[in-house]
């Protein structure tokens, strides 16, 4: 039976649009003081996202919706089961999704805040992105990723699953902000438009250049 990742995001509730049910998580401003919602400019400009020249990506501060006890886009395509004690249950998250037909890329970006002092933050958001890198390499029982990036800050990688579906993973983790970002990018294969010769750094520099705005004081 085809791997539907569609299928997969949803039991993860990643397929949550706006509606009226909904407290949206953007907010106008920047934080602190406003820390309990994601602040509209901690989010990565649309044409920074790959693929825009092809699907036009929305602003995805207005498509955002608040995402408690967040998972990242892998751990759906991978079957990761749920962690104990997982910090992002205290977090403060914005999800932006958008999603398309089979054979088109989808679009998942996250950003998750932890509140308080960075002494305490920072180390949070380094311990988030060391436990998505061991899930990653223990993805190969399910699927094959490749990691294309793999530093102290940064993840990037590329995962098969069974040659039905493939997904671009992005982590980026700023401890000068408490915040950790996801952006995901998935398609069944093959998929309709081809993907473009990005760098990872590219793409993980844009998910970091708004979080200097938007958290005041993070990158004096």
């Amino acid at each position: 039976m085809r791997l539907l990742l569609a299928a997969a995001v949803a039991t993860c509730a990643l397929t949550v649009a706006p509606s009226a049910s909904w407290s949206a998580s953007a907010v106008p401003g920047v934080c602190p003081p406003m820390c309990d919602a994601i602040p509209d400019s901690a989010w990565i400009t649309s044409t920074s996202v790959p693929l825009y020249p092809v699907y036009r990506w929305p602003g995805l501060a207005g498509l955002a919706v608040t995402a408690p006890s967040p998972r990242f886009g892998f751990e759906a395509l991978c079957g990761s089961p749920l962690l104990a004690n997982d910090p992002r249950a205290y977090a403060v998250a914005g999800r932006s999704v958008v999603l398309h037909q089979q054979g088109q890329w989808n679009l998942l970006v996250q950003v998750i805040h932890w509140r308080g002092d960075t002494a305490t933050g920072g180390p949070t958001v380094l311990t988030v992105l060391e436990t998505a890198r061991s899930r990653l390499q223990d993805c190969q029982s399910t699927a094959s990723p490749s990691i294309t990036t793999n530093d102290r800050l940064q993840i990037g990688a590329v995962i098969s699953a069974g040659g039905q579906q493939v997904m671009h993973e992005y982590l980026l983790a700023h401890p000068a902000s408490s915040t950790v970002v996801e952006l995901a990018m998935w398609s069944t294969v093959p998929p309709q438009a081809d993907w473009p010769p990005v760098a990872d750094a590219q793409v993980l520099d844009a998910m970091a250049a708004p979080l200097c705005n938007a958290y005041l004081g993070s990158c004096r």
